[in-house]
């Protein structure tokens, strides 16, 4: 007896269901472990550390680019520039710093203290958002952001001491990661936003902004190496270190993976589900790298990790409660995809 259509669009829903979860969980959460394994877990018998952060994302880049351009042919998709070429510039370079703020922090602090404060990212979309988009928020929004923010100021400023940085200086080192990720979020949050704004104002694929912003962000990250005389040494040393090279071979593969479930997450079951599944990321990413590298969390920690995860989960619930059947345009304007070629 065949079985019911609601009973296999469920099962089918379901299995589509299973597939994005484990893509996005896996790829990301690999991808942040090696992060760290790279940036703060020396190579070789002399114990060496990989400081080379723009070598990195120009490994990245590279990847993304050419499967972006490999997804516009093989869909015969038009691979011309939709936007003028300047302003995908504009998103490349807010774009590189945004990621080179990310590796260089991963010096001064911690995995689990990053990614807890990539959740205070809220704030700055929210700034940029007003300024650049002139979008208006709830009150509700603000004191979500508000918890958020007050969460990770308890996370970052109550550190356990057994979580020595290997490039620590003391104090000095905690201001200039906590500076560095400051940077971080205000740039990740214009460039988020500016991708918003040059999707509205143009009919453009996501593959195409992609190909593009990363293409640019090839050539402007390597002029970087060029001119900070790290190209060749980053080189060097992955010649050195064979390890090392298939870390960042790996990075880039997972990297560049996650823009696939990313977007066919979003998609399918939409943005709300992407954020919950995105926020049990983070979450699970900070634990596994706490078992993984040996972080203790202090009580002021434990404390901050759940005001943030709690806020970010009820914001989660309550939006998909007051979200009516049918959405009208200002509110699938407000669910941009976000496009995570910053990773």
């Amino acid at each position: 007896m065949a079985e019911a259509p609601s009973i296999t669009a469920g099962k089918d829903r379901l299995f589509k269901g299973a597939f994005a979860v484990t893509g996005i969980m896996s790829t990301l959460v690999i991808y942040g472990l090696l992060q760290e394994k790279i940036m703060r877990i020396p190579y070789g018998p002399n114990k060496e550390f990989f400081k080379y952060s723009l070598f990195l994302v120009f490994c990245n880049r590279i990847m993304t680019s050419a499967v972006s351009a490999g997804t516009l042919l093989a869909s015969k998709t038009d691979i011309d520039p939709v936007a003028p070429v300047y302003t995908y510039c504009v998103i490349s370079v807010s774009n590189i710093l945004t990621t080179t703020c990310q590796y260089e922090a991963l010096k001064y602090v911690s995995f689990p203290v990053q990614t807890l404060a990539k959740c205070a990212k809220m704030i700055p979309v929210m700034i940029w958002s007003t300024v650049i988009m002139r979008k208006k928020y709830k009150g509700q929004e603000y004191l979500f952001a508000l918890l958020v923010t007050v969460g990770c100021a308890l996370f970052i400023l109550y550190p356990s001491a057994g979580d020595i940085s290997p490039y620590s200086r003391g104090r000095e080192s905690t201001v200039w990661g906590v500076s560095l990720m400051v940077g971080y979020l205000g740039l990740d949050g214009f460039t988020s936003t500016f991708q918003d704004k040059l999707f509205k104002g143009y009919d453009m694929e996501i593959h195409n902004q992609i190909f593009y912003t990363t293409l640019c962000s090839c050539i402007l990250s390597f002029i970087g190496l060029i001119l900070q005389n790290h190209l060749l040494l980053a080189i060097d040393f992955i010649y050195l270190h064979s390890d090392c090279l298939l870390d960042i071979v790996l990075l880039s593969t997972v990297a560049t993976a996650s823009q696939f479930f990313i977007s066919y997450t979003i998609r399918t079951f939409g943005a709300l589900t992407f954020a919950t599944i995105m926020t049990t990321r983070q979450l699970v990413s900070i634990l596994l790298s706490c078992l993984w590298f040996g972080h203790p969390l202090s009580w002021e920690q434990f404390i901050g990790a759940v005001i943030v995860f709690s806020s970010l989960y009820a914001r989660t619930f309550l939006k998909d409660k007051s979200r009516s059947p049918i959405p009208s345009k200002d509110e699938e304007s407000t669910e941009a995809i976000p496009l995570k070629v910053n990773s």
